[in-house]
């Protein structure tokens, strides 16, 4: 991060290491703390626009980046809440402007509305999400805009998120094994889990899942609350056809460009997010889904580097990727995502990969082998939690992969560079398995999110 930046972002930041020194930063699902700040702050949750509130275990990042290009190609002030953040806490909040391109929030108004929540709070146990998803109801209830896009963080039916009861739509994307301590170790009880933001009557969407179990729980919960539900692949699907993207519903069909973020996973994505905005009553026309398929943005997902610090690390003319996702089903959507580009265009394919000690790094790495010529294991930056890169490789090598320990990023990109042979492709870099790692680089490499 530049200085510039870094007085740009400091006051709330300050603000955030205030309440992380008397508040917990770990999980501790529940919603009566979150409901009792609430109230003291006159209920801000309850005073929202149009809310489309979107879970899963991947992809509810890029479904969000989806709506929130959909809706402001129709010229919709549009609220977008994520986590987590890459580098900066405000990445966290993106407030709509009417006719235009939502921006991050200002960094004094966050800073006051944390002050505002610690002041109402008044010392009591909460957790720092909570209090992050509480500044999330301030600012987009104080803030007029037309749509809000709000990702839970952790599950669904206890994520500090789930106070919002009158969802204009609920998003339940892939469900795979994460976060098992908290969620449990079956894809049926996450998805139980995940299927706690639905709420009676109200409309849901169901992207693709994987796994059967899964999408029977998810569409037995949506028929018992009596839901109007749409499921990928019965009510609405996308697939490629002579480079388009070929969208399909009941209301119709649309050819469309395919999408900027790469890997066919986001098609599924893109077709989610086109079926919840309709869902969620709002007109999309053709025009709508060919500016949003062009113009998305997710950074930290398959987002290549082009320029920067790092690059003069790396071997001339290198590909280099960063992708923060960090479970087995990221690892499946990663690799064939990277083994497209291989048939596109053949480069030896590098992993950098750091990882925390909450994950499964064999899980991961498995959908790699036989496609990366080998893997550099690096350590996260202040992290307590993270994986040490010896046990790291360790795993990578029981997963059937070449691998060796660095210190750090900079050093596994020397190390790249030592292997390059004149004359012979570039090599294709990805460097992932955290978003804490990948906040890093983009931090490191000077091209944070904006």
């Amino acid at each position: 991060m530049t200085s510039m930046d870094q007085s740009a972002m400091s006051e709330a930041a300050r603000e955030i290491e205030k309440l992380m020194g008397l508040h917990p930063k770990g999980f501790d699902l529940s919603l009566e703390r979150i409901t009792r700040l609430l109230d003291v702050l006159g209920n801000p949750h309850q005073k929202l626009p149009p809310v489309i509130h979107v879970a899963g275990t991947n992809g509810k990042g890029s479904v969000t980046a989806f709506c929130r290009a959909l809706l402001e190609a129709g010229g919709y002030s549009v609220h977008v809440h994520t986590s987590p953040h890459l580098v900066n806490w405000h990445e966290r909040y993106r407030i709509g402007v009417k006719g235009g391109r939502g921006q991050l929030v200002d960094d004094a108004v966050f800073a006051d509305v944390l002050r505002r929540i610690a002041k109402a709070n008044d010392g009591q146990k909460i957790t720092v999400f909570e209090i992050l998803t509480a500044a999330t109801f301030l600012l987009f209830a104080e803030h007029p805009a037309d749509v809000a896009v709000i990702e839970v963080g952790l599950g669904g039916r206890f994520d500090a998120t789930n106070v919002i009861s009158d969802p204009a739509v609920s998003v339940i994307m892939p469900i795979s094994l994460d976060h098992q301590p908290y969620l449990g170790d079956r894809v049926e009880l996450i998805a139980a889990e995940k299927a706690g933001i639905m709420k009676s009557g109200h409309p849901v969407v169901i992207g693709h899942q994987e796994y059967d179990a899964a999408l029977d729980v998810l569409i037995s919960t949506a028929e018992r609350l009596r839901c109007p539900t749409a499921v990928f692949g019965q009510d609405f699907s996308a697939h490629e056809e002579y480079g388009k993207l070929v969208y399909q519903d009941e209301f119709g069909l649309a050819d469309l460009p395919l999408p900027r973020l790469p890997g066919r996973h986001q098609y599924g994505n893109a077709a989610a997010a086109i079926r919840a905005v309709k869902a969620a009553g709002l007109a999309v026309t053709d025009a709508m889904m060919e500016q949003a398929m062009a113009s998305v943005e997710w950074p930290g997902r398959l987002q290549r580097l082009t320029e920067g610090e790092l690059m003069a690390h790396a071997p001339e003319r290198a590909e280099i990727w960063v992708d923060g996702g960090h479970n087995p089903g990221a690892g499946e959507v990663i690799a064939e995502a990277m083994a497209n580009f291989e048939e596109r265009q053949p480069r030896p394919l590098f992993l950098i990969i750091g990882m925390i000690n909450t994950k499964d790094p064999i899980g991961y790495f498995k959908a790699f082998a036989g496609l990366a010529e080998k893997v550099y294991c690096v350590p996260i930056r202040g992290s307590e939690a993270m994986i040490d890169p010896v046990i790291l490789a360790n795993a990578a090598y029981d997963a059937g992969l070449i691998a060796e320990p660095m210190s750090s990023v900079v050093e596994a990109l020397d190390a790249i560079k030592a292997l390059a042979v004149p004359n012979s492709p570039a090599p294709r870099i990805l460097i992932g398995g955290s978003l804490y790692l990948v906040g890093d680089v983009l931090a490191d490499n000077g091209t944070p999110p904006r």
